[in-house]
């Protein structure tokens, strides 16, 4: 059998396995479908919009130049969907082996470390929502800064409230009581 004959013979299967996969950046996002759609430049400047596919329980909207890899069955270019995305830019670099961590391009990240769980809100709030109560279950709870009950109303931090007792005292039958003999 002559060579050009079988590479002939094989080239349409070869374009199509050859096309089953791509890489390309993503252009815009549109995350407010069910199911997320990319708009993507492939190779060679093609722009296709495709459904992002995303593990369960996990979701995020890459920004406008994020890599991707997309999937099209049978090589058919008509309907494929992106399958990874992933950011150099913004990754987490030198993670242990076995660590995990999600992060997004504020510097914000849960990390799992090889020695304890590290939380970095990169100098934005994190807030609790939606839940009856928050226990802790811990030896020692340390807080390098105020404690504050009450924020939204009439609280007040734990600093205030150990000065008003530190220096507090009562009226007692025509006198005023000394402050506690024991400071907090």
């Amino acid at each position: 059998m002559d060579h050009r004959f079988f590479a002939k013979m094989i080239a349409p299967y070869a374009r199509r396995i050859t096309n089953m996969l791509a890489r390309g950046t993503v252009e815009q996002v549109n995350s407010a479908k069910k199911m997320q759609e990319v708009q993507a430049d492939l190779l060679a400047d093609e722009i296709k919009g495709m459904e992002q596919m995303e593990p369960y329980g996990f979701t995020a909207c890459a920004l406008p130049g994020a890599e991707l890899l997309a999937a099209f069955m049978d090589g058919d270019k008509s309907h494929g969907v992106v399958i990874c995305v992933a950011d150099r830019r913004y990754r987490l670099v030198g993670l242990a082996a076995g660590e995990v961590a999600i992060y997004d391009d504020q510097g914000q990240k849960v990390h799992l470390t090889r020695t304890g769980i590290v939380i970095d809100g990169a100098n934005l709030p994190v807030t609790i929502t939606n839940t009856p109560k928050v226990r802790m279950e811990t030896v020692l709870l340390e807080v390098t800064g105020e404690i504050k009950d009450r924020c939204d109303t009439d609280g007040e931090t734990m600093n205030n409230m150990r000065s008003t007792y530190n220096t507090h005292t009562h009226e007692e039958t025509g006198t005023t009581t000394q402050q506690p003999n024991q400071q907090m």
